[in-house]
């Protein structure tokens, strides 16, 4: 199981939209995530718009293709796009850090 972790930044002025929106994740969003391979997936976000996000999965890259084949992340990616501080979509900007140590 690979433990995958990315930065992004959240605009500021749309913190607190942007937490509303992750209380009411859309069901059929949660149900492709799932059905995609992404399992323990976590946000955590900073006073400042760091956003930290953490997931469990086989495949990322697999995983990523999964969702970007189905139309709610499409959906999704589109109504999320201006939370962003990233020019390019969210999904296109989640790279991996580099695991340097975990403690099993």
């Amino acid at each position: 199981m690979q433990r995958v972790c990315f930065l992004l930044n959240v605009r500021e002025d749309r913190i607190d939209a942007y937490r509303e929106r992750h209380a009411a994740v859309w069901p059929d969003m949660l149900a492709a995530l799932s059905a995609a391979g992404w399992h323990n997936y976590s946000l955590f976000l900073r006073e400042d718009g760091l956003l930290v996000g953490y997931l469990e999965t086989e495949d990322f890259d697999a995983a990523r293709e999964a969702m970007a084949a189905t139309g709610v992340n499409e959906r999704w990616q589109r109504d999320m796009a201006d939370f962003f501080v990233q020019p390019e979509a969210a999904d296109d900007a989640m790279v991996p850090l580099v695991e340097v140590f975990h403690l099993a």
